[in-house]
């Protein structure tokens, strides 16, 4: 009987059963590589409430397209907020921006609109805006309402503010010329102002119609005014009568100005009536200091210019004076007042402003005076005057004087005041002169005077003494007669008359004398010896025959 022996080997041998733990480890680290080159970014998003949001359901859409799902709702440690945990597919991570907006869409059932019907079967998922700015944004702040605009929508995006804030409210309409052109997006009250602001979203082409020169106004509901002229009614649009809204344009006489870019703030007016009380957006403030009585200047009075308003009074600086410490000293009580270059036509801009404000520092130091006017006599009401002043062109003035930071206009006084001025000059010249000289002289003169008048009377009385004489009383009859007979000399020298035919013969004897006179001293003057010797006197001349 044999005995068989175990042949023991000592080589290590390779056992297949490792096979299959190796694969798994293999295809495990290629889903892990795979899954963490292929997934997307993870996100927080917060809201105040996480009404219709479930963890592995809820998704982040982006037009109608899945992009995300909501992987964790959680609080935050102060137990005010919602954390959303999203894991995004890698497709949209191009798409997470930090100006990128996130809101859930739930159905809502507004003034403006109804939407988001859909949810109600589909349930409420989150949707996502894309963004302009920077990328790798992990932490965003979720809106609690749903923009009425995309981000990248093509247009521009304006401020608005009021001081009242009416019935205006997200959605309602922007009008222009009655055509809705684009819509209230946010409202909110700023404190630090006291203002109500309105984001408001201009669509485009008509953002175009949107410059510098813009003016914004309330057209909700129905404006009714009633005066001696009738009853006027005001309205805008169905729509903006029912859910309200705004309408803008362009002043007329205003030049249209540079178009509107994203960002910029206008005045909304409570109404077109009231723009129009108060149309323009720059203005310059002056001040002008009066020692007359201000009684009768309120806040609100016109600033005239020749009879054309050019600006409004602000207030009257008293709490400004007292500041200075200059109350009860009798200084002059400065009034603030601004003007409006757009008045002049010279445009409603900074450029215009600022040469207005050249113009008028410059006008003070050629005549340009402040002077307070009466405006009615009924309530005593006054204005405020601007003008230039011939007789004060010559006076000094304070280059660039201030009050308060404002540049300050001369003043003179007006009406009653200056009145008063020149009566008050007047007396101090009459004060300043030398009366009891005066007096002496004016009293001997007037002695003088009473002497001469005395005189005068005497010769008056000689002088009618002498015309009530008889023979003063034949005068005129004697001076008659004396005129008729020198009418009739007169008349006895007139050509047709003997004595004027006698006076004519004598006159041709005299005129033919003297012509023989001259011959007589011509021929003296040729012939000195003429008067001794004989003068020979020539023959006639015979005259010649006329040859045969």
């Amino acid at each position: 009987m044999s005995e068989l022996k175990p042949e023991i080997s000592t080589g290590r041998r390779f056992n297949p059963i490792w096979v299959i733990p190796v694969v798994a480890v293999v295809i495990g680290l290629y889903m892990v590589i795979h899954t963490r080159m292929t997934e997307g970014p993870e996100i927080t998003i917060q809201f105040n409430t996480a009404e219709g949001l479930e963890a592995g359901k809820t998704r982040i859409r982006y037009r109608d397209v899945d992009v995300g799902l909501v992987e964790d709702v959680s609080l935050s440690e102060g137990m005010d907020k919602v954390l959303v945990k999203v894991k995004m597919e890698r497709e949209a991570s191009d798409m997470l921006r930090d100006d990128t907006r996130f809101w859930v869409v739930r159905a809502r059932v507004g003034a403006g609109a109804v939407s988001g019907l859909g949810t109600l079967l589909s349930g409420a998922y989150i949707q996502l805006d894309p963004g302009s700015g920077k990328r790798n944004h992990d932490q965003y702040v979720g809106l609690e309402v749903p923009p009425l605009t995309a981000a990248d929508a093509p247009g521009v995006r304006l401020t608005l503010y009021s001081e009242q804030a009416g019935s205006l409210g997200e959605g309602d309409a922007v009008v222009y010329n009655g055509f809705k052109v684009g819509r209230i997006e946010g409202v909110a009250f700023d404190s630090d102002q006291k203002v109500v602001r309105y984001d408001v979203f201009i669509d485009a082409p008509y953002d175009d119609l949107v410059t510098t020169s813009t003016h914004f106004w309330n057209v909700s509901g129905v404006a009714i005014n009633a005066s001696a002229a009738g009853v006027e009614v005001t309205t805008g649009s169905l729509e903006t009568i029912l859910l309200g809204g705004v309408a803008f344009g362009n002043l007329p006489g205003l030049p249209p100005g540079e178009k509107a870019v994203s960002g910029a703030t206008y005045k909304l007016n409570s109404s077109y009536r009231d723009l129009m009380a108060n149309p323009y957006r720059y203005r310059v403030y002056f001040v002008s200091k009066f020692g007359q009585s201000l009684r009768g200047l309120e806040p609100g009075a016109p600033v005239e210019y020749r009879g054309i308003q050019i600006g409004r009074v602000e207030r009257i600086l008293l709490k400004e004076l007292v500041g200075e410490r200059m109350a009860g000293t009798g200084d002059p009580i400065p009034v603030l007042f601004y003007l409006e270059p757009g008045r002049f036509g010279a445009g409603d801009d900074q450029q215009a402003l600022d040469m207005m404000q050249k113009s008028i520092i410059k006008g003070t130091q050629i005549g340009l005076r402040a002077t307070l006017q009466t405006g009615s006599l009924l309530t005593g009401a006054l204005y405020l005057n601007l003008d230039f002043y011939p007789e004060e062109k010559g006076k000094a003035v304070v280059a660039q004087e201030e009050f308060d930071g404002y540049p300050v206009i001369p003043t003179i006084p007006s009406g009653l005041g200056r009145l008063e001025k020149q009566v008050g000059t007047l007396l101090d010249k009459l004060n300043g002169l030398p009366l009891e000289p005066l007096v002496a002289n004016a009293n001997s003169a007037l002695g003088t005077l009473d002497g001469t008048l005395a005189a005068l009377t005497s010769t008056m009385a000689s002088l009618q003494e002498i015309l009530d004489k008889d023979g003063s009383k034949e005068l005129p009859g004697e001076l008659t007669k004396t005129l008729a007979e020198l009418r009739q000399a007169l008349a006895s020298l007139s050509p047709d008359s003997a004595m004027g035919q006698s006076i004519s013969d004598s006159v041709f004897e005299l005129n033919r004398t003297l012509r023989n006179l001259e011959d007589l001293t011509r021929t003296l003057s040729e012939k000195p010896n003429s008067l001794v010797f004989p003068t020979e006197i020539s023959a006639d001349p015979i005259p010649e025959a006329s040859p045969q």
